[in-house]
């Protein structure tokens, strides 16, 4: 694959690569003065992302995560390994942080949404598959994990891609690049500023207009990421249902629009917004707790901003 400059500058040039992956339409930029130093970086950080979909889908017999989901209720403990362990000790954190509100066992809920048709589940459905929800019941250590009851699963789905934009850029900066954007989806992780100290461009989506941004934020450094109520949804009666559910309701959450968070990392900056968004009403003030630079637009479309 020959990948062409997308910009001169005096010595640098801007090279870029887009492809698919995790069901996102994804783009890497780096900044070089070498087009094989490019080629290097940007085919090294795309097999990263892959093989890190490979390991976490849940769309995958063969990946990690269902191979631990079909032994469910089996008492069989399945091997994981270090990065598994340390994702697993993040999401233990994350629950805690959320008051159990981000529960990566909580994507059982799915069975009774069904966001393309339309359809809302009845509560005794519901009731039913929270049963199947609690992140503390989840046994693991370093080397294995076992989920104790049947119909059980865990999901890395609300946080690998934003580890995968992590792991992506560092891929491209162990490669000797200094200046690159990682975008998944909208899932960026920044290394650097551009050649001419500029930041990187990062357009905020508008939560109920498509295709128009709210707010351009120059990333230097760090990771951006947002959640909200437009990516998956339907409407009944006046009511939007959207994919981010509450797992101690069994509900789509209400009362915020969309988060969008600059952090340190893409995953922190992930993990601060979809907690935001799972608060609810209360997510402004979850984020003011929480200390980190943030966009919040609620139902009403009332923005609050403490970006920089």
């Amino acid at each position: 694959m020959k990948l062409a400059p997308i910009q001169r500058a005096p010595k640098w040039q801007l090279y870029g690569l887009s492809f698919k992956a995790m069901g996102s339409p994804c783009d890497i930029k780096v900044w070089s003065d070498s087009s094989e130093q490019a080629d290097r970086a940007l085919l090294s950080a795309r097999s990263e992302i892959d093989r890190l979909e490979q390991k976490y889908t849940r769309y995958k017999e063969s990946s990690l995560t269902s191979q631990i989901n079909r032994m469910a209720g089996r008492g069989q403990p399945i091997s994981i390994d270090t990065e598994t362990y340390q994702l697993l000790c993040y999401a233990d954190e994350a629950y805690r942080l959320s008051d159990g509100l981000f529960d990566i066992t909580s994507g059982v809920l799915r069975r009774g949404w069904d966001f393309r048709r339309g359809m809302v589940p009845g509560r005794r459905q519901l009731d039913s598959l929270r049963q199947l929800i609690g992140w503390t019941k989840v046994e693991f250590n370093e080397q294995h994990i076992i989920l104790p009851e049947t119909g059980m699963e865990i999901d890395f789905g609300g946080y690998v891609k934003e580890y995968a934009a992590d792991a992506a850029a560092n891929v491209c900066f162990q490669s000797g690049i200094i200046s690159a954007i990682v975008n998944l989806g909208g899932d960026i992780r920044v290394v650097g500023p551009q050649p001419d100290g500029s930041g990187w461009p990062v357009g905020i989506h508008h939560p109920r207009i498509k295709n128009r941004s709210m707010h351009t934020l120059y990333l230097r450094e760090g990771g951006v990421a947002t959640s909200g109520d437009y990516e998956r949804f339907f409407e009944m009666n006046g009511v939007r249902y959207a994919h981010i559910l509450n797992p101690k309701t069994g509900y789509p959450i209400t009362g915020t629009a969309s988060v969008t968070v600059h952090g340190e990392s893409c995953l922190l900056a992930g993990t601060a917004a979809t907690i935001a968004m799972l608060h609810g009403s209360r997510g402004l003030d979850c984020l003011n707790e929480l200390g980190v630079p943030y966009l919040l637009v609620d139902q009403e479309l009332n923005c609050f901003c403490q970006l920089n």
